[in-house]
Protein backbone atom coordinates (compact mmCIF):
# COMPACT_ATOMS: atom_id res chain seq x y z
CA UNK A 1 0.00 0.00 0.00
CA UNK A 2 2.40 2.25 0.72
CA UNK A 3 4.45 1.78 -2.31
CA UNK A 4 1.91 2.34 -4.75
CA UNK A 5 1.09 5.77 -2.58
CA UNK A 6 4.98 6.48 -3.08
CA UNK A 7 4.59 5.64 -7.26
CA UNK A 8 1.40 7.95 -7.32
CA UNK A 9 3.59 10.76 -5.83
CA UNK A 10 6.65 10.10 -8.14
CA UNK A 11 4.62 9.62 -11.37
CA UNK A 12 3.15 13.44 -10.24
CA UNK A 13 6.90 15.20 -9.64
CA UNK A 14 8.04 13.88 -12.96
CA UNK A 15 4.92 14.94 -14.77
CA UNK A 16 5.25 18.73 -13.24
CA UNK A 17 8.92 18.65 -14.29
CA UNK A 18 7.69 17.82 -17.78
CA UNK A 19 5.44 20.80 -17.78
CA UNK A 20 8.11 22.92 -16.38
CA UNK A 21 10.68 22.30 -19.15
CA UNK A 22 8.21 22.53 -21.57
CA UNK A 23 7.33 25.98 -20.77
CA UNK A 24 3.63 25.44 -19.49
CA UNK A 25 2.33 27.57 -16.01
CA UNK A 26 3.62 25.78 -13.33
CA UNK A 27 1.19 24.18 -10.97
CA UNK A 28 2.00 21.87 -7.54
CA UNK A 29 -0.20 18.85 -7.21
CA UNK A 30 -0.88 18.32 -3.31
CA UNK A 31 -1.54 14.89 -1.09
CA UNK A 32 -2.22 14.80 2.51
CA UNK A 33 1.47 13.18 3.09
CA UNK A 34 3.40 15.17 -0.11
CA UNK A 35 7.29 15.81 0.82
CA UNK A 36 7.09 18.77 -1.46
CA UNK A 37 10.65 21.12 -2.02
CA UNK A 38 10.32 24.74 -0.31
CA UNK A 39 10.71 26.35 -3.77
CA UNK A 40 7.76 24.58 -4.70
CA UNK A 41 5.75 25.74 -1.91
CA UNK A 42 6.64 29.26 -2.45
CA UNK A 43 5.91 29.00 -5.78
CA UNK A 44 2.38 28.22 -5.09
CA UNK A 45 1.85 30.48 -2.45
CA UNK A 46 3.06 33.42 -4.76
CA UNK A 47 0.54 31.93 -7.55
CA UNK A 48 -2.42 32.11 -5.07
CA UNK A 49 -1.58 35.72 -3.78
CA UNK A 50 -1.29 36.56 -7.09
CA UNK A 51 -5.02 35.17 -7.87
CA UNK A 52 -5.96 36.63 -4.73
CA UNK A 53 -4.46 39.88 -6.13
CA UNK A 54 -6.52 39.79 -9.59
CA UNK A 55 -10.14 38.82 -7.35
CA UNK A 56 -9.67 41.65 -5.39
CA UNK A 57 -8.69 44.84 -7.42
CA UNK A 58 -10.48 43.83 -10.63
CA UNK A 59 -10.59 47.23 -11.79
CA UNK A 60 -6.35 47.91 -11.14
CA UNK A 61 -4.33 48.03 -14.83
CA UNK A 62 -2.46 44.76 -15.28
CA UNK A 63 0.91 46.89 -15.28
CA UNK A 64 -0.02 47.53 -11.55
CA UNK A 65 -0.36 43.99 -11.21
CA UNK A 66 2.89 42.88 -12.54
CA UNK A 67 4.84 45.39 -10.30
CA UNK A 68 3.08 43.81 -7.06
CA UNK A 69 3.87 40.68 -7.45
CA UNK A 70 7.77 39.45 -6.92
CA UNK A 71 9.91 38.78 -9.40
CA UNK A 72 11.08 35.28 -9.42
CA UNK A 73 14.48 34.63 -10.81
CA UNK A 74 13.88 32.23 -13.90
CA UNK A 75 10.12 32.89 -13.94
CA UNK A 76 7.76 35.70 -15.73
CA UNK A 77 4.36 36.33 -14.23
CA UNK A 78 1.93 37.08 -17.14
CA UNK A 79 -0.86 39.58 -15.42
CA UNK A 80 -3.44 38.07 -18.22
CA UNK A 81 -3.16 34.77 -17.11
CA UNK A 82 -1.89 35.86 -13.69
CA UNK A 83 0.39 32.50 -13.76
CA UNK A 84 4.10 32.50 -13.50
CA UNK A 85 6.35 30.90 -16.52
CA UNK A 86 9.72 29.48 -16.86
CA UNK A 87 11.72 30.90 -19.12
CA UNK A 88 14.12 28.99 -21.32
CA UNK A 89 17.55 29.59 -22.09
CA UNK A 90 18.86 29.83 -25.50
CA UNK A 91 17.63 32.53 -28.87
CA UNK A 92 16.42 29.81 -31.18
CA UNK A 93 12.90 29.63 -32.47
CA UNK A 94 11.67 27.25 -31.16
CA UNK A 95 11.95 28.84 -27.95
CA UNK A 96 8.60 30.19 -27.08
CA UNK A 97 9.49 32.64 -24.25
CA UNK A 98 12.84 34.24 -23.47
CA UNK A 99 13.77 37.62 -22.20
CA UNK A 100 14.11 39.12 -25.47
CA UNK A 101 10.82 38.00 -26.71
CA UNK A 102 8.96 39.53 -23.86
CA UNK A 103 10.69 42.94 -23.83
CA UNK A 104 9.89 43.25 -27.59
CA UNK A 105 6.11 42.34 -26.71
CA UNK A 106 6.01 45.04 -24.23
CA UNK A 107 7.26 47.31 -26.23
CA UNK A 108 5.48 46.69 -28.99
CA UNK A 109 2.38 47.23 -26.98
CA UNK A 110 3.46 50.84 -25.51
CA UNK A 111 4.34 51.68 -28.91
CA UNK A 112 0.65 50.96 -30.18
CA UNK A 113 -1.05 52.78 -26.90
CA UNK A 114 1.12 55.58 -27.62
CA UNK A 115 0.38 55.50 -31.87
CA UNK A 116 -3.48 55.82 -30.02
CA UNK A 117 -2.78 58.49 -28.13
CA UNK A 118 -0.90 60.43 -30.84
CA UNK A 119 -3.67 60.31 -33.40
CA UNK A 120 -6.00 62.21 -30.37
CA UNK A 121 -7.72 65.72 -31.79
CA UNK A 122 -7.04 67.65 -28.70
CA UNK A 123 -3.54 66.90 -26.67
CA UNK A 124 -2.77 67.85 -23.78
CA UNK A 125 -0.41 71.27 -23.93
CA UNK A 126 3.44 70.70 -22.89
CA UNK A 127 3.04 73.23 -20.31
CA UNK A 128 -0.15 72.96 -17.80
CA UNK A 129 -2.07 76.43 -17.73
CA UNK A 130 -0.25 77.60 -20.86
CA UNK A 131 -2.35 77.94 -24.24
CA UNK A 132 -2.34 80.40 -27.19
CA UNK A 133 -4.80 82.53 -25.68
CA UNK A 134 -2.38 83.42 -22.80
CA UNK A 135 0.93 84.04 -24.72
CA UNK A 136 -1.10 86.44 -27.16
CA UNK A 137 -2.54 88.46 -24.20
CA UNK A 138 0.83 88.06 -22.65
CA UNK A 139 2.82 89.39 -25.58
CA UNK A 140 0.33 92.40 -26.48
CA UNK A 141 0.31 93.20 -22.65
CA UNK A 142 4.64 93.59 -23.03
CA UNK A 143 5.14 90.59 -21.09
CA UNK A 144 6.52 88.73 -23.62
CA UNK A 145 9.08 89.70 -26.10
CA UNK A 146 8.17 88.79 -29.90
CA UNK A 147 11.37 86.04 -29.31
CA UNK A 148 9.88 84.12 -26.20
CA UNK A 149 6.21 84.33 -27.96
CA UNK A 150 7.56 82.79 -31.08
CA UNK A 151 9.27 79.76 -29.19
CA UNK A 152 6.16 79.60 -26.88
CA UNK A 153 4.08 79.47 -29.94
CA UNK A 154 6.60 76.76 -31.33
CA UNK A 155 5.90 74.98 -28.66
CA UNK A 156 2.22 74.34 -28.85
CA UNK A 157 2.50 73.69 -32.60
CA UNK A 158 5.22 71.00 -32.30
CA UNK A 159 2.76 69.08 -29.64
CA UNK A 160 -0.27 69.34 -31.91
CA UNK A 161 1.34 67.90 -35.00
CA UNK A 162 -0.12 65.58 -36.85
CA UNK A 163 1.22 62.79 -38.91
CA UNK A 164 0.83 62.54 -42.78
CA UNK A 165 2.53 60.00 -45.18
CA UNK A 166 4.24 61.81 -48.47
CA UNK A 167 4.05 60.32 -51.69
CA UNK A 168 7.69 60.41 -53.43
CA UNK A 169 7.64 60.84 -56.70
CA UNK A 170 10.35 59.72 -59.88
CA UNK A 171 10.41 60.88 -63.08
CA UNK A 172 12.61 57.48 -63.94
CA UNK A 173 11.78 54.25 -63.32
CA UNK A 174 14.58 52.95 -61.40
CA UNK A 175 13.15 54.84 -58.35
CA UNK A 176 15.69 55.78 -55.31
CA UNK A 177 13.08 54.89 -52.91
CA UNK A 178 11.37 51.71 -53.72
CA UNK A 179 11.75 47.99 -53.53
CA UNK A 180 12.84 47.18 -49.89
CA UNK A 181 15.62 49.84 -49.45
CA UNK A 182 15.21 51.38 -46.16
CA UNK A 183 16.30 54.43 -44.79
CA UNK A 184 19.09 54.95 -43.16
CA UNK A 185 19.60 58.88 -42.61
CA UNK A 186 18.59 61.94 -44.19
CA UNK A 187 19.90 64.96 -43.82
CA UNK A 188 18.36 68.47 -45.06
CA UNK A 189 20.81 71.41 -46.74
CA UNK A 190 20.85 75.24 -45.21
CA UNK A 191 17.64 76.01 -46.65
CA UNK A 192 15.60 72.88 -46.17
CA UNK A 193 14.69 72.25 -49.36
CA UNK A 194 16.71 69.49 -50.77
CA UNK A 195 17.30 66.68 -48.29
CA UNK A 196 20.23 63.94 -49.33
CA UNK A 197 18.90 60.57 -48.48
CA UNK A 198 20.77 57.24 -47.70
CA UNK A 199 19.38 53.79 -48.26
CA UNK A 200 20.63 50.54 -46.90
CA UNK A 201 20.12 47.90 -50.09
CA UNK A 202 19.50 44.20 -49.87
CA UNK A 203 23.07 43.54 -50.43
CA UNK A 204 24.93 44.86 -48.03
CA UNK A 205 25.50 47.82 -49.87
CA UNK A 206 23.83 51.52 -49.71
CA UNK A 207 22.10 53.83 -52.31
CA UNK A 208 21.92 57.78 -51.91
CA UNK A 209 20.45 60.79 -53.71
CA UNK A 210 18.13 63.81 -53.68
CA UNK A 211 14.73 64.85 -52.86
CA UNK A 212 13.53 67.74 -53.75
CA UNK A 213 11.10 69.79 -50.67
CA UNK A 214 10.05 72.16 -53.00
CA UNK A 215 6.57 70.65 -53.72
CA UNK A 216 5.60 69.94 -49.77
CA UNK A 217 3.11 72.87 -49.10
CA UNK A 218 -0.35 72.07 -47.24
CA UNK A 219 -2.74 71.09 -49.84
CA UNK A 220 0.10 68.80 -51.51
CA UNK A 221 2.12 65.73 -49.72
CA UNK A 222 4.14 64.87 -52.41
CA UNK A 223 8.11 65.02 -53.18
CA UNK A 224 10.33 64.04 -56.28
CA UNK A 225 13.66 62.82 -55.86
CA UNK A 226 16.09 63.65 -58.34
CA UNK A 227 16.39 60.93 -61.20
CA UNK A 228 20.42 59.67 -60.92
CA UNK A 229 20.64 58.13 -57.69
CA UNK A 230 24.20 56.33 -56.72
CA UNK A 231 24.91 53.16 -55.83
CA UNK A 232 28.15 51.69 -53.75
CA UNK A 233 28.97 48.15 -52.38
CA UNK A 234 30.29 50.27 -49.25
CA UNK A 235 27.69 51.15 -46.17
CA UNK A 236 27.96 54.97 -45.68
CA UNK A 237 28.81 56.42 -42.30
CA UNK A 238 28.45 59.89 -42.17
CA UNK A 239 27.36 62.71 -44.85
CA UNK A 240 26.62 66.39 -44.89
CA UNK A 241 26.18 69.18 -47.62
CA UNK A 242 29.43 70.85 -48.68
CA UNK A 243 30.14 74.51 -50.00
CA UNK A 244 32.78 74.28 -52.64
CA UNK A 245 31.00 76.18 -55.46
CA UNK A 246 28.07 78.21 -54.01
CA UNK A 247 26.14 77.10 -50.68
CA UNK A 248 25.06 73.72 -50.22
CA UNK A 249 26.77 72.93 -54.38
CA UNK A 250 27.92 69.42 -53.16
CA UNK A 251 27.39 66.45 -51.32
CA UNK A 252 30.32 64.77 -48.77
CA UNK A 253 29.99 61.11 -47.90
CA UNK A 254 32.15 58.99 -46.07
CA UNK A 255 32.02 55.18 -47.32
CA UNK A 256 33.56 52.25 -45.08
CA UNK A 257 36.12 50.18 -46.74
CA UNK A 258 34.99 45.92 -47.27
CA UNK A 259 36.98 43.46 -47.90
CA UNK A 260 40.28 44.83 -49.84
CA UNK A 261 38.77 47.80 -51.18
CA UNK A 262 39.65 50.78 -48.98
CA UNK A 263 37.27 53.45 -47.26
CA UNK A 264 36.88 56.38 -49.06
CA UNK A 265 35.53 60.19 -48.57
CA UNK A 266 33.64 61.24 -51.61
CA UNK A 267 32.78 64.62 -52.97
CA UNK A 268 29.97 65.00 -55.47
CA UNK A 269 27.97 67.87 -56.91
CA UNK A 270 24.34 68.41 -56.42
CA UNK A 271 23.79 68.46 -60.49
CA UNK A 272 25.74 65.08 -60.14
CA UNK A 273 22.47 63.28 -59.38
CA UNK A 274 20.05 64.64 -62.29
CA UNK A 275 20.37 62.89 -65.29
CA UNK A 276 20.11 66.40 -66.67
CA UNK A 277 23.07 67.37 -66.18
CA UNK A 278 26.83 68.33 -68.67
CA UNK A 279 29.52 65.66 -68.75
CA UNK A 280 31.42 68.64 -67.27
CA UNK A 281 29.65 68.77 -63.90
CA UNK A 282 29.64 64.78 -63.78
CA UNK A 283 33.39 65.25 -64.11
CA UNK A 284 33.58 67.60 -61.08
CA UNK A 285 33.57 65.09 -58.03
CA UNK A 286 36.42 64.13 -55.82
CA UNK A 287 37.69 60.77 -54.24
CA UNK A 288 40.18 60.57 -51.30
CA UNK A 289 41.27 57.11 -50.58
CA UNK A 290 41.24 56.69 -46.38
CA UNK A 291 41.02 53.86 -44.06
CA UNK A 292 37.38 53.58 -42.00
CA UNK A 293 35.69 56.90 -41.47
CA UNK A 294 33.15 57.21 -39.24
CA UNK A 295 32.37 61.33 -39.45
CA UNK A 296 32.76 64.06 -41.17
CA UNK A 297 32.43 68.16 -41.13
CA UNK A 298 32.64 70.72 -44.24
CA UNK A 299 34.34 74.56 -43.01
CA UNK A 300 32.28 77.09 -43.85
CA UNK A 301 34.87 79.54 -42.37
CA UNK A 302 37.09 81.42 -45.08
CA UNK A 303 39.99 81.24 -43.35
CA UNK A 304 40.06 77.69 -44.19
CA UNK A 305 38.54 77.62 -47.33
CA UNK A 306 37.49 74.29 -49.41
CA UNK A 307 38.84 72.26 -46.24
CA UNK A 308 36.94 69.46 -45.09
CA UNK A 309 37.59 67.24 -42.07
CA UNK A 310 36.97 63.48 -41.66
CA UNK A 311 37.02 61.54 -38.00
CA UNK A 312 39.23 58.20 -38.28
CA UNK A 313 40.52 55.20 -36.20
CA UNK A 314 42.81 57.88 -33.53
CA UNK A 315 42.51 60.28 -36.10
CA UNK A 316 41.56 63.31 -37.80
CA UNK A 317 42.73 64.26 -41.74
CA UNK A 318 41.79 67.84 -42.49
CA UNK A 319 41.63 67.91 -46.20
CA UNK A 320 41.84 70.94 -49.13
CA UNK A 321 39.12 69.84 -51.58
CA UNK A 322 40.84 71.77 -54.19
CA UNK A 323 44.65 71.34 -53.58
CA UNK A 324 44.70 68.20 -51.69
CA UNK A 325 46.74 69.05 -49.01
CA UNK A 326 46.06 67.20 -45.91
CA UNK A 327 47.57 67.09 -42.52
CA UNK A 328 46.71 64.25 -40.19
CA UNK A 329 46.37 64.80 -36.40
CA UNK A 330 46.78 61.77 -34.02
CA UNK A 331 43.97 61.11 -31.26
CA UNK A 332 44.05 58.39 -28.80
CA UNK A 333 40.74 57.33 -29.61
CA UNK A 334 37.95 57.21 -32.69
CA UNK A 335 36.38 60.19 -33.74
CA UNK A 336 32.79 60.04 -33.93
CA UNK A 337 31.48 63.08 -34.25
CA UNK A 338 33.04 66.25 -35.68
CA UNK A 339 31.21 70.30 -36.16
CA UNK A 340 33.56 73.47 -37.34
CA UNK A 341 33.03 76.21 -36.16
CA UNK A 342 31.80 79.70 -38.65
CA UNK A 343 33.40 82.53 -36.86
CA UNK A 344 36.73 80.81 -36.21
CA UNK A 345 38.62 77.97 -38.04
CA UNK A 346 37.89 75.68 -35.18
CA UNK A 347 37.00 71.95 -35.21
CA UNK A 348 35.41 70.19 -32.21
CA UNK A 349 35.80 66.45 -32.11
CA UNK A 350 33.83 63.77 -30.14
CA UNK A 351 35.38 60.83 -29.33
CA UNK A 352 34.87 57.09 -28.43
CA UNK A 353 36.87 57.64 -25.01
CA UNK A 354 34.08 60.49 -23.94
CA UNK A 355 36.34 62.84 -24.92
CA UNK A 356 35.34 66.40 -26.54
CA UNK A 357 38.48 69.03 -27.83
CA UNK A 358 38.77 71.50 -30.21
CA UNK A 359 41.50 72.01 -32.74
CA UNK A 360 42.49 74.93 -34.84
CA UNK A 361 43.06 73.87 -38.08
CA UNK A 362 45.47 77.21 -38.93
CA UNK A 363 48.09 75.47 -36.84
CA UNK A 364 50.20 72.81 -38.31
CA UNK A 365 50.78 69.65 -36.46
CA UNK A 366 54.33 68.89 -35.35
CA UNK A 367 55.63 66.20 -33.18
CA UNK A 368 55.80 67.26 -29.27
CA UNK A 369 53.61 70.03 -30.06
CA UNK A 370 50.20 70.63 -27.99
CA UNK A 371 47.65 71.12 -30.70
CA UNK A 372 44.49 70.10 -28.44
CA UNK A 373 42.47 73.25 -26.87
CA UNK A 374 39.10 72.92 -24.58
CA UNK A 375 39.22 69.38 -23.08
CA UNK A 376 36.15 68.08 -21.33
CA UNK A 377 34.55 64.27 -21.03
CA UNK A 378 31.72 62.38 -21.37
CA UNK A 379 30.91 59.34 -19.31
CA UNK A 380 30.52 57.19 -22.35
CA UNK A 381 31.22 57.44 -26.58
CA UNK A 382 30.20 61.08 -27.91
CA UNK A 383 27.84 60.57 -30.90
CA UNK A 384 27.00 63.98 -31.48
CA UNK A 385 28.47 67.29 -31.06
CA UNK A 386 26.49 70.51 -32.25
CA UNK A 387 27.44 74.14 -31.68
CA UNK A 388 24.89 76.83 -31.11
CA UNK A 389 25.07 80.07 -33.12
CA UNK A 390 26.60 82.02 -30.32
CA UNK A 391 29.63 79.40 -30.72
CA UNK A 392 30.04 80.01 -26.63
CA UNK A 393 27.99 76.61 -26.09
CA UNK A 394 28.08 72.94 -27.89
CA UNK A 395 25.64 70.59 -27.23
CA UNK A 396 26.86 66.68 -27.33
CA UNK A 397 25.16 63.40 -26.59
CA UNK A 398 26.61 60.40 -25.68
CA UNK A 399 25.68 56.25 -25.66
CA UNK A 400 24.53 56.58 -22.26
CA UNK A 401 21.76 58.85 -23.42
CA UNK A 402 23.47 61.72 -22.02
CA UNK A 403 22.60 65.21 -23.54
CA UNK A 404 24.49 67.55 -22.13
CA UNK A 405 24.90 71.65 -23.35
CA UNK A 406 28.44 72.76 -22.32
CA UNK A 407 29.41 76.57 -21.83
CA UNK A 408 33.03 76.59 -23.95
CA UNK A 409 34.37 79.27 -21.44
CA UNK A 410 33.99 77.78 -18.08
CA UNK A 411 34.10 74.23 -19.77
CA UNK A 412 31.35 73.41 -17.94
CA UNK A 413 27.86 71.36 -18.28
CA UNK A 414 25.01 73.80 -17.89
CA UNK A 415 22.36 71.91 -18.52
CA UNK A 416 20.81 68.46 -19.18
CA UNK A 417 17.99 67.37 -21.33
CA UNK A 418 17.01 63.98 -19.79
CA UNK A 419 14.98 61.35 -21.41
CA UNK A 420 16.97 60.19 -24.63
CA UNK A 421 17.57 56.55 -24.93
CA UNK A 422 20.91 55.26 -26.39
CA UNK A 423 23.29 52.46 -25.66
CA UNK A 424 25.62 51.73 -28.89
CA UNK A 425 24.55 53.75 -31.88
CA UNK A 426 25.71 56.54 -33.44
CA UNK A 427 22.86 58.80 -33.40
CA UNK A 428 22.82 62.84 -34.16
CA UNK A 429 21.07 65.85 -32.58
CA UNK A 430 19.04 68.11 -34.25
CA UNK A 431 18.98 71.93 -33.29
CA UNK A 432 16.77 74.60 -33.89
CA UNK A 433 17.52 77.47 -31.94
CA UNK A 434 15.09 80.42 -33.79
CA UNK A 435 12.20 78.08 -32.94
CA UNK A 436 13.98 77.33 -29.18
CA UNK A 437 13.58 73.07 -30.21
CA UNK A 438 15.54 70.24 -29.78
CA UNK A 439 15.29 67.22 -30.89
CA UNK A 440 16.39 63.77 -31.31
CA UNK A 441 15.74 59.91 -32.09
CA UNK A 442 16.56 57.28 -29.51
CA UNK A 443 17.97 53.97 -29.95
CA UNK A 444 14.31 52.73 -28.77
CA UNK A 445 12.97 54.61 -32.09
CA UNK A 446 11.33 57.45 -29.93
CA UNK A 447 11.39 60.78 -31.27
CA UNK A 448 12.13 63.42 -28.46
CA UNK A 449 11.71 67.02 -28.72
CA UNK A 450 12.60 69.23 -25.71
CA UNK A 451 12.63 73.16 -25.10
CA UNK A 452 15.98 74.49 -25.95
CA UNK A 453 15.73 77.02 -23.14
CA UNK A 454 14.49 75.25 -20.14
CA UNK A 455 15.15 71.77 -21.27
CA UNK A 456 11.50 70.49 -20.76
CA UNK A 457 10.45 67.49 -22.60
CA UNK A 458 7.49 68.66 -25.29
CA UNK A 459 6.92 65.29 -26.97
CA UNK A 460 7.58 61.92 -27.69
CA UNK A 461 6.54 60.85 -31.15
CA UNK A 462 6.42 56.70 -31.39
CA UNK A 463 7.27 55.44 -34.72
CA UNK A 464 4.76 54.57 -37.35
CA UNK A 465 7.09 51.33 -37.92
CA UNK A 466 7.49 48.17 -35.23
CA UNK A 467 10.23 48.87 -33.25
CA UNK A 468 14.24 47.17 -34.14
CA UNK A 469 17.48 47.50 -34.59
CA UNK A 470 17.57 48.53 -38.41
CA UNK A 471 14.39 50.93 -38.57
CA UNK A 472 15.57 53.72 -36.00
CA UNK A 473 13.97 56.80 -37.49
CA UNK A 474 16.27 59.66 -39.10
CA UNK A 475 14.25 63.31 -38.66
CA UNK A 476 14.58 66.66 -40.27
CA UNK A 477 12.80 69.52 -38.44
CA UNK A 478 12.40 72.60 -39.92
CA UNK A 479 10.17 76.35 -39.62
CA UNK A 480 10.46 76.11 -43.52
CA UNK A 481 10.61 72.96 -45.34
CA UNK A 482 10.78 73.52 -48.91
CA UNK A 483 12.74 76.56 -48.74
CA UNK A 484 11.97 80.23 -47.75
CA UNK A 485 7.91 79.77 -48.59
CA UNK A 486 8.01 76.08 -47.21
CA UNK A 487 5.80 74.57 -44.53
CA UNK A 488 6.66 73.72 -40.63
CA UNK A 489 7.22 70.71 -39.42
CA UNK A 490 8.87 67.44 -38.94
CA UNK A 491 9.61 65.04 -41.33
CA UNK A 492 10.71 61.36 -40.58
CA UNK A 493 12.21 58.61 -42.86
CA UNK A 494 11.76 55.07 -41.66
CA UNK A 495 11.86 51.81 -43.24
CA UNK A 496 10.87 52.76 -47.12
CA UNK A 497 8.53 55.34 -46.00
CA UNK A 498 8.48 59.17 -45.62
CA UNK A 499 5.86 60.93 -43.02
CA UNK A 500 5.19 64.66 -42.66
CA UNK A 501 4.09 66.13 -39.11
CA UNK A 502 2.49 69.14 -39.77
CA UNK A 503 1.46 72.01 -37.63
CA UNK A 504 -2.54 71.95 -37.29
CA UNK A 505 -4.39 75.01 -37.75
CA UNK A 506 -7.66 73.56 -36.54
CA UNK A 507 -6.16 72.98 -33.03
CA UNK A 508 -7.96 74.87 -30.10
CA UNK A 509 -4.86 75.04 -28.26
CA UNK A 510 -2.90 76.51 -30.92
CA UNK A 511 -2.80 79.53 -33.00
CA UNK A 512 -2.44 79.54 -37.26
CA UNK A 513 1.20 80.16 -38.29
CA UNK A 514 0.55 83.31 -39.52
CA UNK A 515 -0.34 84.76 -36.27
CA UNK A 516 2.99 84.17 -34.71
CA UNK A 517 5.19 87.45 -36.26
CA UNK A 518 8.22 85.38 -36.47
CA UNK A 519 9.21 88.09 -39.28
CA UNK A 520 10.31 90.08 -35.70
CA UNK A 521 12.87 87.74 -34.91
CA UNK A 522 15.35 89.37 -36.80
CA UNK A 523 14.35 92.41 -36.07
CA UNK A 524 14.74 91.86 -32.51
Amino acid sequence: MKRNRWRGRRNHVQHNHRRLCNGQPYTVFHHRHSTERPEQRELQSLQNSGRGQAESSSASSHSCQSSSVPELPGFYYDPEKNRYFRLLPGHNNCNPLTKESIHQKEMERQRLKLLKEDEKIIKKTPRSGLNSSIILRKKQLGFYSSITYCRLIHELKVNCMQRRKLEIENLNSSLLLSGSNNFKLIVADTTSERIIAVNDTEREGCKYGIVNLRGLGKNSLTVETYDNPCFTNCKVNSVCWASLRHQDSHVLLCLMGAAENLGCASLLPASFFSSSNTAVERGMSWRFNISTAWSCAWCHNPQANNCFSTGLNQRIIVTNAVTGHHQTFNTNSDVLAQQFATQSPVLYNGCRSGEIFSIDVRQCNHKGQKWKAGQFFHDSAVTSVNLLKSEQYLMAADMLGQIKLWDLRKLKCVKEYSGHKNEHTILPLHINEEEGLLSAVGQDCYTRIWSLQDAHLLRTIPSPSPSSRDSIPSVVFSSQLGGARGVPGLLMAVRQDLYYFSYKTDDPYCLDIKDMECSTLHSD
